[in-house]
């Protein structure tokens, strides 16, 4: 069995934690067994690991790579979506990934799952029981659906035919007003989870019926001109056969602070203190400096270089517009080699602290518009310039002018000051060069 994880998302409903290149599935605020902090993407992965052997595939786009390499390691495959195109453009192109570049058999079941439900190990037992589901019956599709615990308006509804633990689907119902909610749960409606179980070649099929293609690497060159559409509108609505297991167990859509401020592991974390008549508050500190809060009701409140975020927990769930039009370049990064800070910056110059792991190296690569000038601070390694490879310690200061081709290789943790000078200084001044170790 196959599970494809959508991470997908910009990040604006968790902000200032999040931003376009670290969205909310890998802020670390949950703790695991070791009472370590963990994110929502590696408690996902530790729930199903522990549950199956599935393969995981996460299906990405590229500038949420590093991050997932930075937390998962090698563990999973990674289909890189090219752009952002919605849920059944990326579906598919995951499944055309299996297929031609995995190998993976028509035969085999697949299921995709969201990244980002705060659920128990029960949910992904039910998950795993869907390939017998989809093996057993003749339905192009097996869902699953939550059963709701109150009547909301923000889901979508599955409608059975019955209230079964496997029923076929009547129908499918938009989010509605909370007066309408009130009558699908009496008709045992489910939430719906966003969860789909097929055979790989009935996707294969519908992907060729739909955009005309039949390979993995046409859909990749083409991805661009795909319609913006989701799997519900573009499969599962469509869908005749169509079936729906249900899940009684405990489920929360970590969209919004409110609902995170909920399942957090730690009323505070950071440098953070509460007086004694704050109530119902949580406070997420990533500065490097103290806050103080007294007399906080029903609030969260969250600080990170990226901005700072003061508000009623309910309200904290309309913020998504106003961050759109604050919201800059993202001063936060987990990369696969480590991470990175900005930490300051000026009309022609930008300071940040970068920590690299024993044993990694960035791309060897060059800037046309800027110098860099980096401080060790900590740990030991080198630095390539041309080609030349100089030893660095703690105190050591190394200039590489713009045009140079450099590399800092980390043979013990490392944190690094690096100060970028320059009149045009930009995230798309990099050229990226193969490097082989001497």
């Amino acid at each position: 069995m196959n599970i494809i994880l959508l991470s997908g998302g910009s990040g604006k409903r968790l902000w200032p934690l999040s931003n376009d290149i670290q969205s909310k599935q890998f802020i670390r605020l949950f703790k695991n067994e070791d009472d370590s902090y963990e994110s929502m993407l590696q408690r996902v992965y530790r729930q199903i690991t522990s549950v199956s052997d599935s393969r995981i595939t996460i299906a990405t786009s590229r500038t949420q790579v590093s991050a997932i390499k930075n937390q998962l390691g090698d563990k999973v495959s990674i289909c890189i979506e090219p752009c952002r195109r919605d849920t059944f453009p990326a579906i598919a192109l995951a499944a055309e990934y299996l297929h031609d570049i995995l190998q993976v058999s028509r035969d085999e079941v697949i299921i995709v799952c969201p990244v980002d439900p705060y659920v128990e190990n029960s949910y992904y037992e039910c998950v795993k029981s869907l390939e017998e589901h989809v093996k057993n019956s003749d339905a192009g599709l097996t869902l699953m659906g939550i059963e709701p615990t109150y009547p909301s308006d923000k889901y979508g509804y599955i409608i059975p035919e019955d209230k079964s633990e496997v029923s076929k689907v009547s129908c499918f119902k938009e989010k509605p007003d909370k007066a309408t909610a009130v009558g699908y749960l009496k008709q045992g409606a489910l939430w719906n989870a966003g969860v789909f179980a097929f055979k790989l070649g009935y996707l294969l099929d519908k992907v060729y019926e739909i955009t005309g293609i039949l390979s993995y690497n046409e859909l990749f060159n083409k991805y661009e001109t795909l319609n913006k559409i989701s799997f519900d509108y573009a499969v599962v609505e469509k869908e005749s056969k169509i079936q729906v297991v249900r899940y009684s167990g405990k489920w929360k859509d970590v969209g919004t602070w409110n609902m995170m401020t909920e399942v957090m592991a730690d009323t505070s974390k950071g440098d953070v203190t509460l007086d004694e008549t704050c109530e119902n508050t949580q406070v997420v500190n990533e500065l490097g400096i103290p806050v103080l809060c007294m007399g906080c009701h029903n609030m969260v409140i969250a600080a990170s270089g990226d901005g700072i975020l003061v508000s009623d927990k309910e309200r904290s769930g309309y913020m998504k517009p106003y961050v759109e039009k604050i919201a800059g370049t993202a001063h936060f990064a987990e990369k696969s080699w480590g991470t990175y800070t900005v930490i300051n910056t000026e009309p022609e110059a930008m300071t940040v602290k970068i920590k690299l792991f024993a044993g990694n190296s960035m791309n060897y690569h060059s800037h046309e518009h800027r110098d860099e000038v980096w401080t060790i601070i900590s740990g030991e390694g080198s630095i390539t310039l041309d080609d030349e490879i100089i030893p660095v310690k703690p105190g050591d200061t190394v200039t590489a002018k713009a045009g140079t081709k450099h590399m800092i290789t980390a043979e013990t943790n490392m944190t690094i000051i690096e100060v970028q000078i320059g009149k045009n200084i930009s995230r798309k001044d990099k050229i990226v060069y193969e490097h082989r170790n001497k």
